[in-house]
């Protein structure tokens, strides 16, 4: 038997509607509704006796075949002002997998997560953070089997919000491409984005790395290379016997004594 949708239930909260019987299953079809502040995706919830026992794979097939699309709903800007546009966030794809998956008794929980992090700026100039997460997800069925999987999740954030958005990337990317969920987007390869550069590290930050003698010939030689593409070889700081030296020969000095020793 299935149990009330979620539009239904807020409508016999709200005093607008009395409480329906239970119905039999029928095919799910996306609709809007005002009821809540999220679509109701019209998908019931599991029967008292709960989800079939079958195994995850035979269960995760079932929720892709309950979401069958997910629009773009939300915008970002004006809806129409110029430079506005339809996105698909995370939210989205929440709302529709989180219904199948109960009702098909399937949990997706993350296990590991391997985040880097580095400093760029965005064409505008602006310093930013960029994070990098490869999250484990578990696929758990009604029985108890399981399935992991990993997805990545990119993002740019200039605060403290980067780490969490490139979570939700993650999420979603599983979702919509482990779902299988047909998006009708434009190719990855039509969309072009260029980054601002990364900020230029100063010459004198490399002292401590070229002084130390547990440095690799080999770093010497790299700290070298990233010194001439920033033109900054010819930098004048204050070696380890306290002289003016230009940072380049001051390198190559140093991996010369190191590189014979």
């Amino acid at each position: 038997m299935t149990q009330p949708t979620l539009a239904e239930r807020a409508a016999v909260k709200a005093g607008r509607a009395e409480p329906a019987p239970a119905t039999e299953p029928e095919t799910a079809v996306p609709a809007d509704t005002t009821d809540t502040l999220l679509n109701d995706p019209c998908i019931p919830e599991p029967g008292p006796d709960g989800p079939d026992q079958v195994p995850v794979h035979v269960a995760w097939s079932r929720v892709m075949g309950t979401v069958r699309g997910i629009g773009k709903g939300a915008w970002y800007g004006d809806p129409g002002a110029r430079g506005s546009y339809r996105f698909r966030g995370v939210d989205a794809a929440l709302n529709a997998f989180g219904p199948a998956c109960r009702l098909h008794g399937v949990l997706v929980l993350p296990v590991k997560t391997d985040a880097s992090y580095r400093d760029v700026k965005t064409s505008t100039g602006k310093n930013s953070r960029e994070c990098t997460v490869t999250v484990t997800y578990r696929i758990i069925g009604p029985r108890g089997d399981h399935l992991e999987v990993q997805s990545v999740g990119e993002s740019m954030d200039y605060a403290d919000k980067g780490t969490a958005k490139a979570l939700s990337t993650s999420l979603r990317s599983l979702l919509l491409l482990g779902g299988l969920v047909p998006t009708d987007d434009p190719e990855p390869d039509s969309v072009n984005v260029e980054r601002g550069e990364a900020p230029v590290r100063p010459a004198i930050s490399y002292l401590d790395e070229i002084t130390d003698p547990t440095t690799s010939v080999g770093r010497l030689r790299q700290i070298h290379h990233e010194l001439q593409q920033n033109r900054q070889a010819n930098s004048l700081v204050t070696n380890e016997v306290g002289d003016e030296e230009p940072i380049g020969a001051m390198v190559i000095r140093i991996g010369k004594e190191r590189a014979s020793s």
